[in-house]
């Protein structure tokens, strides 16, 4: 056995080992705590509601478990058992040009991909949501956006393959410098383009018209001398019952999004805080620094891309009898999240404690009661634990947990935790 498939074997086993032991713990210490409000919260949330976020967590860890599971044999099925193999040949004996050919292959993985997701995402829609309360997709409404994915894939992710293989394929030696010039250029065009272009595909998008939330919102937004295309409103309610508030666009087409289910769940006060920390990202460059670094890694995965796909051991090492562009981009797309998820602390650690100063942005320039309040609401009914294992959301939670958060507001503040 080749000692990279041996590498690629050890670094998925130990993944898995390590994934599926963070679950336990996650579950095991949600299930401990279940019976008992922390304390903070006793006067915010019931035990009832309380024993519910439990019950969902764990339920969604049973999912997770089985996602884990099933995505390992699927990433193997997919490398050493022959399956990037077989469709590249496939392609290959078409008779096709290596450009339109490579394309074909590319997007060809990626539909059986979503089709191989379609179970795991119909019963997370329709039993495990549905369970709880939130789903409110209907079968009609998940098949249409499971069809408008599909085109989307074809529409953007085709010219991008072509224009990528293009690249690999006549550029020369440092195509992975041009290759990362596209991807950047690419990721900033959709990101100008998701709001007006692609999100209204999805959802229904309305001017705010609550005059007086819009006026508190106008006078935050000039208090912190920030500029926005619009407050809009987005239907989220046709989907589920969570909910959430976002900004989204670049530049002039910036713009802020509250979903429906939002705006009935939380007071003005509430409303403003939520925005403000929205808008402590942005004034503290989280989104330029999240946008810096997610460049700099491409640039480095890039780079090393661009030395292993003239490694015949590459292809053969992973189950590719055929070297190819198309195949190298692929099969360094599904192999390098195995190696990079032992990375994941330290991007949680990174994006958590922006998260803390977004908070102290917030209540610098609005109530700090409000945001504890908002906070509260929003962990009550979005049903996510108080109880999260320490060490498994040190892993994975982007967010710090509640009482860990609303603690670290409330020693900013004389405000008591709930």
């Amino acid at each position: 056995m080749h000692w990279f498939t041996q590498l690629f074997l050890l670094a998925l086993g130990l993944g898995v080992a390590l994934q599926a032991w963070l679950l336990w713990r996650h579950r095991r210490h949600v299930w401990a705590h279940r019976d008992q409000v922390p304390a903070a919260f006793s006067g915010a949330i019931s035990l009832q509601e309380h024993q519910k976020a439990a019950d969902y967590t764990i339920a969604r860890i049973r999912l997770a478990g089985f996602e884990l599971a099933l995505g390992a044999m699927l990433l193997l099925a997919w490398t050493l058992g022959g399956g990037l193999g077989w469709l590249s040949r496939l392609w290959q004996n078409t008779g096709l040009d290596p450009l339109p050919g490579g394309t074909a292959f590319i997007l060809s993985v990626f539909l059986i991909m979503g089709l191989l997701d379609i179970p795991t995402a119909a019963w997370r829609t329709f039993v495990l949501e549905a369970r709880f309360g939130f789903n409110r997709t209907t079968p009609a409404r998940f098949m249409t956006d499971l069809l408008l994915q599909t085109l989307l894939l074809l529409a953007i992710g085709g010219p991008l393959a072509w224009v990528l293989l293009w690249v690999m394929g006549s550029v020369g030696p440092l195509w992975w410098l041009a290759a990362w010039a596209v991807w950047v250029g690419f990721i900033l065009l959709m990101t100008w383009a998701y709001p007006t272009l692609i999100a209204p595909l999805f959802n229904r998008f309305k001017p705010l018209d609550d005059p007086e939330l819009r006026r508190r919102i106008q006078q935050l937004l000039a208090r912190c001398g920030f500029t926005s295309k619009g407050i809009f409103v987005m239907d989220g309610s046709r989907r589920s019952s969570h909910g959430n508030a976002y900004f989204t666009g670049l530049g002039k087409s910036k713009r802020i999004v509250f979903f429906d289910t939002l705006l009935e769940s939380l007071s003005a006060d509430e409303m403003e805080a939520v925005l403000a920390h929205e808008l402590g990202h942005f004034k503290k460059k989280h989104v330029l620094q999240r946008m810096v670094t997610m460049s700099l890694a491409s640039l480095a995965g890039l780079a090393l891309l661009g030395w292993l796909y003239q490694q015949t051991w590459f292809y053969a090492a992973l189950g590719v009898d055929r070297p190819s562009d198309a195949a190298a981009l692929m099969l360094f797309l599904l192999v390098i999240p195995v190696f990079g998820q032992f990375l994941q602390p330290l991007s949680a650690w990174l994006m958590r404690r922006q998260e803390f100063e977004a908070d102290d942005y917030a209540i610098k320039r609005t109530s700090p009661e409000a945001m504890i309040q908002a906070l509260v609401k929003l962990y009550r009914e979005n049903a996510s634990t108080l109880t999260p294992d320490p060490l498994y959301s040190a892993f994975h939670d982007s967010h710090p947990p509640a009482p860990v958060r609303i603690g670290h507001i409330s020693t900013r503040t004389s405000t008591p935790h709930a």
